[in-house]
């Protein structure tokens, strides 16, 4: 097994105590067996696979189960709570965890608001969200002022998948995030891409989740936008591959031959990083993800060490200060 550097797991869940009350009995994820999670336990399968950062997140479905709620601010006071945690335990643990903030996209006045005090306050390391909010992806119009913001503070985001939005999906009686995740982040992705978005703020340091879903397949695929339809001509990037290459992705879930060279041919290692999933995956994944990261041949050890940790460095300065 090839030696590791002290890895920055950049897809870290973290499931704070007032979240998991508030979420209660809800599906949170259909089909997916809800983990409990402690501070303490992060730490103790940090320690035994080399992890010396975690860049906690809330994963689905964020603070959305509360969209509904009588209560109209309910899910930007869930935020705010959630990051008042991460604070917390930043400051009790700085050298062990970093955090995404938790944003209430579904709405974007909010969500810049609590970004503004996530970042300048809080000193949060960076913001999550997901794929999509009420139907919309990252692509429609209403999410790119906060995109924007995002790009110009030099805020890396995380986008991690939910499930499907279209209730009359077939899924087959599976969970939606054993394959249905996947085709999230590739949906989302395609329309920022043909929405112009990853183009207007080519400055955005966006991570997707799990080896970019389906995009390294379909990368060649997404360039025949135009020939397939007119209409897209003016819609489609000049550069689609270029486009996605600006992109980073977390390899959560893929350090394994199949995913991996897939990865490679689309992605610079320089934008690629390590993530474990953990705790919605369980500690014996990320052991065995970790040395899939290890023992994968197609890099030399300056780029598994970039991977590792050295890229994650350059996005999260605070933790190449401490």
């Amino acid at each position: 097994m090839n030696r590791l550097p002290p890895l920055i797991d950049v897809h870290h869940h973290a499931i704070p105590p007032a979240y998991a009350k508030a979420l209660g009995n809800r599906v949170a994820i259909p089909g997916v067996d809800y983990p409990t999670w402690t501070p303490e336990e992060s730490l103790a399968v940090m320690d035994r696979n080399g992890i010396a950062t975690a860049v906690l997140s809330i994963t689905a479905p964020g603070v959305t189960f509360l969209d509904g709620d009588e209560n109209p601010t309910a899910a930007r006071r869930m935020a705010r709570t959630v990051n008042e945690y991460f604070a917390g335990l930043i400051e009790a643990h700085p050298d062990r965890f970093a955090a995404f903030a938790v944003l209430p996209l579904s709405d974007p006045a909010a969500a810049k608001d609590e970004l503004a005090y996530a970042i300048d306050e809080l000193k949060l390391d960076g913001a999550g969200v997901l794929t999509s909010y009420q139907g919309h992806y990252l692509g429609d119009a209403v999410f790119e002022p906060v995109l924007a913001e995002l790009a110009e503070r030099g805020v890396p985001v995380h986008v991690h998948p939910g499930t499907p939005p279209t209730r009359d999906l077939a899924t087959f009686d599976l969970p939606p995030s054993l394959y249905e995740f996947t085709f999230e982040t590739t949906r989302t992705v395609a329309s920022l891409l043909f929405n112009g978005v990853l183009d207007r703020l080519p400055e955005l340091k966006m991570i997707v989740s799990h080896a970019g879903g389906a995009l390294p397949f379909l990368a060649r695929r997404l360039t025949y936008g135009p020939t397939i339809g007119r209409y897209l001509a003016e819609r489609a990037p000049a550069d689609v591959i270029g486009t996605l290459r600006r992109l980073y992705y977390d390899i959560a879930m893929s350090a394994n031959e199949f995913a991996l060279p897939a990865l490679q041919k689309l992605a610079d290692p320089t934008r690629i990083l390590y993530g474990s999933d953990f705790p919605f995956m369980p500690a014996a994944h990320t052991a065995e993800n970790t040395a899939g990261f290890a023992e994968y041949d197609g890099w030399d050890e300056e780029e598994r060490a970039a991977v590792g940790r050295a890229n994650a460095l350059a996005l999260f300065p605070r933790l190449a200060r401490d």
